[in-house]
């Protein structure tokens, strides 16, 4: 099972969680409020359902690992 964790840049946190609360979960680093877009976006999501995937989501909250 694949574990997400935040991002170990504590900085880089705190900036998007920042923005996550100034876009109302949507993510600060996409353009418009679409459901797609929601906190885990489904980029992301789609990401974590790929057992080939390790890396970073768009915004570098989250952290994939195998």
């Amino acid at each position: 099972m694949a574990k997400v964790r935040f991002n170990e840049n504590e900085e880089i946190v705190k900036r998007v969680k920042e923005g996550l609360k100034q876009k109302s979960g949507y993510c600060p680093c996409r353009i418009g409020k679409l459901e797609e877009n929601k906190c885990m976006c489904k980029e992301f999501r789609d990401q974590i359902a790929d057992p080939e995937f390790e890396g970073y989501c768009h915004c570098m909250l989250y952290y994939k690992e195998k």
